[in-house]
């Protein structure tokens, strides 16, 4: 058995913590369980805790456990099913083709996993190509599940550390749990803020709520810088077009997350914002120089891991400029040589989903050791958890996987189990009044004015708001916080105030609106004509409520947008 060095042991204790998350998916109510008689329970762990710093107790449980559990600690799947050890008969029969298992709880116990992604199904998300379930709800049940698969979890023998369960939480278009929380504005909004102390504030309410939920890694922020085409399956996901101002709000988030009890997850390393394709169903080409990626990508990158970012997801992406034809999340020259040896990151790097189409090249069990070899610790979402988990254990028997690689991937999660062992926070804190204040004056600080004056923003007398289809939620949320502003809005036959969003086009804008609002990336205000255009990249109640306060000259638009919009300046105030 390979034992880490006590100096090692130090060197990884200072490694930030990571977020993972968990998928789902709609099924009746209080359905009954399913246990196939194959699956014996977890024997309790009777490994005694270690002591010490969170490295030296993962370096020391990590020379205990056989390989089983060394292969356990570096998978983080999703699983079928809104609760652990309870799930419908169409989630068991789910299951059971990702894992020969029938509930989450049993796909921990089989696994000997450390680890479990929450995934959520939304059809505004450009993530969803690769979510097939959704297992998040409201927060009751959430904390619901992560107990239980906590509870399956601490009876392994790594069980003296407490699971990883993580989320994509980045708020915007890619949210997973959406009701009973404060929804923080998009990233584009922030960037638009560029206000560093307000992020941070806004980050560390959503750390406190995912935290009470029983989730402690966030896969957010995002770090991508866009590049001139906007990259459409980044897009509000990103803080903008600037490094230094992508820069300065990753770290915010970083340090807010952080602040919160949550880790945190920069992402896509080596940097997705200057590709045109989408990586959930091809391998895009990222073209720019070595100097380009030092000057445009790499920066933000470097932030994160400085404000104390504990995980870095890789992209599947061709780097040319580093290591042409391979997927960054295959490219040892990217996940070693360029994370670990240049820009000096000591964290966990995490894949991006092993079920998207460039890491499904090969089989799941030849996927996990090379996405291993590569220099990544832990791998998400195999699309057939346990053929990644016996190709793990071949490797180990046939040489093509060293044993050291492997106990280095399995220690550096482990450190940061045990770094994020404290007890979750109450539910009551979610939705808090200081939670919606922080959320809500980021948002405010987001609205951008492109077209228009500066001062009151709605037209004199009676105004109506209508938004492209689906959007009925945003809206109503506009008229309730214009009405509580004073405004006099009726249902038509007034002056219109249009809202547009993710994913709609120039038939969705409306000719004539008095006012248009962009409430995603603002590349469509372009081609309205309205005489007054204004951004907040977000459809959040704070983003409305911080819109209904500048359309009626109760607050400044500060904004300026993080991207060009052809032929409208970056604000016009």
């Amino acid at each position: 058995m390979i034992r880490m060095s006590l100096r090692a042991a130090v060197a990884l204790a200072a490694v930030p913590l990571l977020l993972l998350t968990a998928c789902g998916d709609d099924e009746p109510a209080d359905p009954p369980a399913v246990v196939p008689p194959s699956v014996a329970p977890p024997p309790a762990s009777a490994t005694p805790a270690p002591t010490g710093t969170p490295a030296e107790r993962a370096a020391a449980l990590v020379a205990t456990l056989p390989e089983e559990d060394l292969a356990g600690q570096v998978l983080m799947p999703y699983a079928y099913g809104s609760a652990a050890d309870k799930v419908s008969d169409a989630s068991a029969a789910k299951n059971r083709e990702l894992g020969d298992v029938a509930t989450p709880a049993e796909m921990v116990a089989r696994y000997r996993l450390g680890a479990l992604i929450l995934v959520g199904f939304s059809a505004d998300d450009p993530t969803g190509t690769n979510q097939p379930t959704t297992n998040v709800d409201n927060p009751q049940q959430v904390r619901a599940l992560t107990d239980g698969l906590r509870a399956a979890a601490a009876r392994l023998p790594a069980g003296s550390a407490p699971m990883l369960v993580g989320t994509d939480q980045e708020y915007g278009v890619v949210t997973r749990v959406k009701t009973g929380v404060t929804a923080l504005p998009s990233a584009m909004a922030v960037g638009a803020a560029n206000r560093p102390a307000q992020t941070e504030a806004a980050w560390k309410a959503a750390g406190e709520e995912l935290a009470a939920m029983g989730v402690n890694v966030d896969f957010a922020p995002v770090a991508d810088v866009l590049g001139p085409a906007g990259s459409g399956v980044i897009g509000s996901r990103s803080f903008g077009d600037d490094p230094k101002v992508v820069s300065a709000q990753v770290a915010a988030a970083v340090r807010g997350l952080a602040a919160g009890g949550v880790a945190s997850t920069i992402k896509h390393f080596p940097g997705h914002g200057h590709t045109t394709a989408d990586s959930h169903t091809t391998l895009p080409v990222v073209s720019q120089s070595r100097a380009a990626l030092d000057r445009q990508d790499l920066p933000p990158f470097r932030a994160g891991i400085g404000a104390g970012a504990g995980f870095v997801m890789s992209g599947h992406l061709d780097v040319r400029a580093v290591d042409s034809g391979v997927a960054a999340t295959f490219s040892r020259k990217v996940m070693t040589d360029l994370l670990r040896t240049e820009l000096k990151f000591t964290g966990v790097a995490v894949t991006d989903a092993m079920n998207m189409e460039p890491a499904m090249k090969w089989p799941a069990g030849e996927a996990a050791v090379r996405a291993l070899n590569a220099g990544n610790d832990l791998l998400l979402m195999p699309p057939d958890v346990g053929a990644a988990h016996a190709g793990i254990l071949d490797g180990l028997r046939t040489g093509a996987l060293k044993r050291e690689r492997l106990v280095e991937a399995a220690t550096r999660v482990l450190t940061q189990r045990f770094a994020l062992d404290r007890p979750a926070p109450a539910l009551d804190t979610l939705a808090s009044a200081g939670h919606q204040a922080a959320a809500r004056a980021v948002a405010t600080s987001a609205v951008t004015v492109l077209k228009g004056r500066c001062a009151r923003l709605l037209p004199a007398g009676k105004v109506m708001v209508t938004a492209a289809g689906g959007r009925e939620q945003a809206r109503a949320n506009l008229v309730k916080a214009l009405q509580a502003a004073g405004a006099d809005v009726v249902a038509a036959g007034a002056a219109e105030i249009r809202l547009v969003g993710y994913g709609d086009t120039v038939t969705d804008l409306s000719r004539g609106a008095a006012v248009t609002v962009a409430m995603d990336t603002p590349y469509l205000l372009a081609q309205s004509d309205s005489p007054v255009l204004v951004a907040t990249y977000s459809s959040s109640p704070a983003s409305m409520a911080g819109l209904a306060d500048v359309l009626t000259g109760r607050a400044k638009p500060t904004g300026r947008s993080p991207v060009p919009v052809r032929g409208l300046p970056r604000t016009a105030c």
